[in-house]
């Protein structure tokens, strides 16, 4: 599916829920028509699959992303990874094998901020001792070290991309190891093989670096049209997410400033990405579960395990409480609905439209998580469509009832439905203006 072309200046898509709401999708189709597309915070626990369908053939290809920008699907579409995220440096060259094994020449449309933070393979191990020593209130992180990683950033002991080039990098290096050994105590690692296998590295990753803001700011000045792809979704965000529960970095608009260098006023578009439903995966509150046949149903209907992990999603009916708050953070000037065609079998249909604790209506959405353990939630209840919707092409070509309940969801929130996704591929995508 083909979009309008962008005008210059940045548009931003982010998840709006709890992650796995198809931006990669959205991503893809409107990285066709961008000169750059960049992530700005968060490693390679998010991830994103893309198909894409040969017009020529009908044959169906699968992409998964993690650490890269999906618009390098898009052949004149630059990529961009941002100083706000922390690299896994062979974690993304194994992505990037990957990916051009599988027909994408990426050669010189890969550029890497020079201020990004590394992710080292201790970080990984760091990961796995912080969950054991949560026990039963762990989070139910991907192991990946990406909190570790963040850590290490925010105590100023961190090493950045550029520190692989400095004649002190295996002094910083052991340094921040011997740290973690005081911190957990020794841990079977191999501090010198891995300081010998970063400068082999180093060497590989040189061609990419740029300097990150005069990079990004240049593109700016020359009016390149900027597509900015979020990871994980505001529910996950440091500050304004179910905290403890999140991820380590920001997830919300303010994290798309901090992590590229730009200033919000040249930020044209900020799209929320949507399920028709809500999902998360590891631990935290959930109001909307269902811990039933329909939860079971969301999950194999919508396929619902995670790219990264393999773990199975949680599921539950959409939750607008949810997205009322996550609308009121970022801004959203549209609304980019996913998985419509998931809810195709559902003789029946609830939205969450409120929470209360004892029998009153709260406003806004909790910080603290007892309180929100305790919410009754309040549901609207639609009859479903019950029909196949994944060959309709136009909002005027969904069923009576789907449409409503697409109507709904933007008039309970105040914000337009642009996209809705009727299936997994790439074209099946309806453009609603």
């Amino acid at each position: 599916m083909s979009a309008a072309a962008p005008p210059p200046g940045v548009t931003v898509i982010l998840g709006a829920q709890w992650g796995d709401e198809g931006k990669g999708k959205l991503s893809d189709i409107l990285a066709a028509e961008a000169d750059l597309c960049c992530r700005s915070a968060g490693g390679n626990n998010a991830g994103h699959t893309i198909v894409v369908r040969d017009e020529a053939t009908g044959k169906k290809t699968s992409y998964a992303f993690h650490t890269l920008p999906s618009g390098l699907i898009n052949p004149k579409c630059v990529a961009f990874i941002g100083s706000g995220l922390v690299i896994n440096i062979p974690s993304m060259f194994e992505e990037l094998d990957n990916i051009e094994a599988q027909g994408l020449d990426c050669t010189n449309r890969l550029f890497i901020s020079d201020r990004a933070h590394l992710v080292m393979g201790f970080h990984q191990i760091v990961d796995g001792l912080k969950e054991i020593e949560l026990g039963g209130s762990s989070i139910g992180t991907t192991k990946k070290g990406i909190g570790p990683a963040y850590s290490s950033k925010a105590s100023r002991s961190g090493l950045r991309v550029h520190h692989l080039y400095s004649p002190d990098f295996a002094e910083k290096f052991r340094k921040l190891v011997e740290g973690r050994f005081k911190r957990y105590g020794t841990f079977e690692y191999d501090t010198e093989a891995e300081i010998q296998k970063y400068l082999k590295l180093a060497e590989r990753l040189r061609p990419y670096i740029v300097d990150g803001p005069a990079f990004l700011h240049k593109a700016i000045q020359q009016n390149k049209r900027i597509l900015v792809e979020g990871a994980n979704a505001l529910m996950l965000d440091l500050d304004y997410g179910t905290y403890p529960y999140v991820t380590s970095s920001a997830t919300s608009i303010g994290g798309v400033c901090t992590g590229l260098g730009i200033p919000p006023t040249i930020i044209k578009k900020v799209i929320g990405v949507i399920k028709a439903y809500t999902t998360r995966v590891g631990g935290g509150p959930f109001p909307t579960e269902q811990l039933n046949d329909i939860g079971v149903q969301l999950q194999e209907v919508g396929a619902e395990w995670g790219v990264t992990t393999g773990r199975r999603r949680r599921t539950g009916w959409l939750d607008l409480v949810v997205m009322r708050y996550s609308t009121m953070i970022n801004g959203y000037t549209s609304l980019n609905l996913t998985k419509l065609d998931v809810l195709d079998g559902f003789k029946e249909i609830k939205v969450a439209t409120g929470y209360k604790i004892d029998g009153k209506e709260i406003e806004g959405f909790p910080a603290d998580l007892d309180l929100l353990a305790k919410v009754e939630v309040e549901y609207a209840t639609f009859p479903g469509w019950e029909s196949d919707i994944s060959e309709c092409t136009t909002f005027e070509s969904l069923p009576e009832n789907c449409q409503k309940y697409v109507k709904f969801i933007e008039d309970f929130l105040g914000v337009k439905v642009e996209w809705i996704g009727v299936g997994p591929a790439r074209h099946s995508t309806i453009k609603c203006f």
